[in-house]
C-alpha cells in the first residue's frame, strides 16, 4: 500500500481525524496579510493601476507552500495530517550531493568561511558528502501546501525522531525572522471549543507541546489549564481588525502556530482587497 493510500485511509477514519477536524476543518491563512493591504478601502474605492507585465509580481502565481524544518518527521506528519486534516501530496527523500548542498546551503557555507568555523557548528549539514540527508513531505490544505523537511544523519532512518541539528528552544515570536503558520477556522465553528479540542486531541497523541495561550494573565501551566474556556479566544473589536478572532499556539515541534476566524468587517476588507488585486491583475 502506498503512503498516499495509507494517508487517505487514515483521514477517512473519524477516530483518527478526531473532533476538531469534524468541527470545522482548516485552511491556511495569515494575519500578516492584514498588515499588507489597505484595509480602509473597498474594491470600488481602491484605485486600480495597470500592472507592469515585466514586473516580478506579475510573473508570480501566488504562494505555493510554506516550509517547516522538523526534529521528528513522523510526529509532525501525524499532527498536520491526522490532527489538522491535511492530505499528503507526496514525499521524497535521501537528498544528497553537490548540487543539493549548493542550492540549499551556499549562503551558510560562505558565512562559515567568513567566521572561520566548521560549517557544522552553525547548523550546516554535509549533504555534499552524504554524511547527512534531507527528506521532505508535502501536505496539502485547502489553498496552500506545507512542506515538512528533516535533515538527518545518514545512519538515521527516514521519518525518525532525531534530526541532524538540535532544535532551537523557547523561540519567542518577537524575534526578527521568526515565522508562524496560520490556519483559518470556519465561520460557524465555536472557536473556544476548537482550541480546547485541539489541545485535548494533541495531548491524547502525546503531543504535549501543543499549548495555546490564553487572553488572561497566567503564571504557571496549571493556571493556563485551569483558565475558563471563554479565555481561549481573543476577539478584536477595534477597526480595521474588527471581526478578527485569534489565538497563538505552539505546535508539536515547538513551531509557532496561529488559528484565526475572520468575520464581519475584517472579512469584507480581505474580500475587497482580493477583488481589487484580481481586477488589477486582469488589466
Amino acid at each position: 500500500m502506498s503512503h498516499q493510500q495509507q494517508s487517505a485511509i487514515q483521514l477517512n477514519d473519524p477516530d483518527r481525524r478526531a473532533i476538531l477536524c469534524a468541527a470545522g476543518g482548516v485552511a491556511i491563512g495569515g494575519i500578516a496579510a492584514a498588515l499588507a493591504v489597505n484595509t480602509t478601502a473597498s474594491a470600488e474605492e481602491t484605485p486600480v493601476v495597470t500592472r507592469n507585465r515585466s514586473s516580478l509580481g506579475a510573473r508570480l502565481q501566488g504562494v505555493q507552500h510554506f516550509g517547516l524544518t522538523v526534529q521528528n518527521m513522523e510526529r509532525a506528519y501525524e499532527f498536520y495530517t491526522e490532527v489538522l486534516g491535511g492530505t499528503e501530496v507526496f514525499r521524497h527523500g535521501d537528498f544528497q550531493g553537490d548540487a543539493v548542498q549548493n542550492t540549499l546551503l551556499a549562503d551558510q557555507e560562505i558565512l562559515a568561511n567568513q567566521l572561520g568555523v566548521n560549517p557544522r557548528t552553525i547548523g550546516v549539514p554535509d549533504l555534499r558528502g552524504g554524511t547527512q540527508r534531507l527528506d521532505v513531505r508535502f501536505i496539502q490544505f485547502e489553498n496552500v501546501v506545507i512542506e515538512l523537511l528533516q535533515y538527518r544523519d545518514a545512519d538515521q532512518p527516514m521519518g525518525g525522531p532525531k534530526a541532524f541539528a538540535e532544535p532551537l528552544e523557547h523561540m519567542s515570536p518577537a524575534f526578527p525572522r521568526m515565522m508562524h503558520i496560520c490556519f483559518y477556522v470556519q465561520d460557524d465553528v465555536d472557536f473556544n471549543q476548537f482550541i480546547a479540542d485541539l489541545e485535548a486531541e494533541s495531548a491524547r497523541r502525546g503531543m504535549t507541546q501543543v499549548r495555546a495561550n490564553r487572553i488572561i494573565r497566567v503564571s504557571t501551566e496549571d493556571e493556563r489549564k485551569a483558565a475558563p474556556l471563554s479565555t481561549n479566544t481573543n476577539k478584536v473589536t477595534v477597526a480595521p481588525s474588527d471581526g478578527w478572532e485569534l489565538i497563538y499556539c505552539k505546535g508539536p515541534e515547538g513551531e509557532q502556530l496561529e488559528f484565526v476566524k475572520a468575520l464581519g468587517p475584517v472579512k469584507k476588507r480581505f474580500a475587497d482587497a482580493l477583488a481589487a488585486h484580481r481586477l488589477a491583475s486582469a488589466r
